[in-house]
């Protein structure tokens, strides 16, 4: 495993070559996360670069994460990237979604966000990676069952991959790591 000092977009060229080449030797799909389409766009000159494809699933935050009505991946991007062939999830956080509605309500952590904040010990971009995965599964977008590569980061850029595979979000707690292969030093 690559231990990052920091965390960040610093991070993010080292994190797509460790998982293009671990998605190439497992010849699996790669999940990654994306608010600005720019990762993404990252990654797809980095397969062309190693001459490695593979399937690629890119999965946005939901419209009005940010503001009412607006997605952070424009139309143009979108476009872009659909035509390289890249499939865009954009769905409800599969570890806060609705029940973040009744943490801001009425106070307190339900079962899922007790989740996720565990999945943070190991790194922000690894509750991602997990997330991501489960949203791709229940959109029907990645296959039951199998191995994925999954791509996340802190806010911009990306700094941590995991081998895994996702379980639907009805029995998340199916899902199996089965490495993490680069993640920033949580201190």
């Amino acid at each position: 495993m690559h231990i990052f000092a920091n965390k960040g977009p610093e991070n993010t060229q080292t994190t797509l070559k460790l998982a293009l080449e671990k998605a190439n030797e497992l010849q699996t799909s790669l999940v990654i996360a994306t608010n600005t389409g720019q990762s993404v766009q990252g990654l797809l000159d980095l397969m062309k670069e190693m001459q490695i494809e593979r399937p690629v699933i890119a999965v946005s935050h939901v419209y009005g994460m940010r503001e009412p009505g607006k997605n952070e991946l424009t139309d143009e991007m979108r476009a872009y990237l659909e035509n390289q062939g890249v499939v865009i999830v954009t769905a409800a956080h599969a570890l806060s979604g609705a029940e973040r509605a009744f943490s801001n309500r009425f106070k307190g952590q339900g079962p899922i966000e007790i989740m996720a904040h565990t999945l943070r010990m190991f790194s922000q971009g690894v509750k991602v990676a997990v997330e991501i995965s489960t949203m791709a599964l229940d959109a029907g977008r990645i296959p039951y069952g199998k191995p994925v590569v999954a791509i996340g980061g802190s806010g911009s850029g990306q700094d941590s991959a995991v081998v895994l595979t996702p379980s639907y979000t009805h029995c998340i707690l199916d899902t199996k790591i089965h490495e993490i292969l680069c993640k920033p030093y949580t201190g």
